[in-house]
């Protein structure tokens, strides 16, 4: 493969609409395919797609319609829709297909290994505020994209066709050689600011501003460090303090994708976050009673729908 031509996006949640006119803009005239099903389908034409209230459209294709496999796959879904998903790919995954996944948490690259093998790449999303309500995003900063190998230190050849791609997308990107890290650096943040900004029901200023909200997002996050070197990860303060510095642009109304899922009655990801933590807390020994206490409060929360 000299250059990504053909592109499959599956999930138009708010990253995958934050993003799906940029990768259609950098693949081939008709060689950027949307995969949802009949009902999706109609429903998209029915209320429309709109970004930043620009109505957008999109070659729609069905899981089970013949194609012709994609260079690039990109998964844009949410965690408990990723087997389903994973599934609805099949007809697009090829000997030389390249995998993505936008998904939040540690496990989503895992699940798609363990059907597709080494056709995954680790990639991470981070720095963008989008907003989605229904049918509708709005953002004011895209944010960038951290692209590596997840079992080599090596700047591949396929990594660098996914850099080119995303050059002619005209998106940030960094390319790493530490990939897994970074993984479980944006892991860390989402433990922190998600969890967080949803049980005082606030939004990114709640935590952008010195406070208690902000001490406790930050101490959730240090309970992922302390995870970190068990799973032979390399975690510290410094990264802390990175992720600090991500999070300062980001539009003091907008809110993470959990605070967004409460407050339109839908199930939350508290269990790739507050529960992988404590469930990596048990299997090391290593006590996590923030993350503990913020899966008690979100799920309590989700009672109430």
């Amino acid at each position: 493969m000299k250059e990504i031509k053909t592109v499959s996006l599956i999930g138009l949640g708010a990253l995958g609409l934050l993003f799906a006119e940029s990768f259609a803009s950098a693949a081939s005239p008709e060689g950027f395919r949307v995969i949802a099903d009949e009902s999706r389908q109609a429903r998209y034409r029915k209320e429309g797609l709109y970004n930043n209230d620009k109505l957008l459209s999109f070659n729609m294709i069905r899981p089970d319609e013949p194609c012709e496999p994609a260079d690039l796959l990109i998964f844009a879904v949410k965690y408990s829709q990723l087997p389903q998903a994973i599934a609805d790919t099949t007809l697009h995954v090829g000997e030389q297909t390249i995998i993505l996944s936008l998904l939040n948490g540690i496990s989503s690259e895992e699940d798609i290994r363990a059907v597709y093998g080494d056709k995954v790449l680790g990639c991470t999303v981070q720095g963008m505020d989008a907003t989605k309500n229904g049918n509708r995003l709005y953002w004011k900063n895209m944010g960038n994209f951290t692209v590596g190998e997840l079992y080599s230190d090596r700047v591949t050849s396929r990594l660098l066709l996914v850099s080119d791609f995303l050059s002619k997308a005209k998106l940030s990107h960094t390319i790493v050689t530490d990939m897994r890290d970074r993984v479980w650096g944006k892991f860390m943040l989402n433990v922190g600011i998600n969890q967080v900004v949803s049980v005082c029901e606030g939004n990114y200023g709640s935590v952008q501003r010195e406070g208690p909200e902000r001490e406790r997002m930050i101490s959730a996050m240090r309970e992922v460090i302390a995870l970190a070197k068990p799973e032979s990860i390399k975690l510290d303060e410094n990264d802390l303090l990175h992720w600090l510095d991500v999070i300062k642009p980001l539009d003091a109304e907008g809110m993470p994708s959990m605070r967004q899922d409460l407050l339109q009655g839908r199930r939350t990801e508290v269990d790739l976050f507050a529960g992988t933590v404590v469930k990596l807390g048990r299997k090391h020994g290593i006590k996590t009673p923030v993350n503990q206490a913020l899966l008690e409060e979100i799920l309590e929360l989700e009672k109430h729908f």
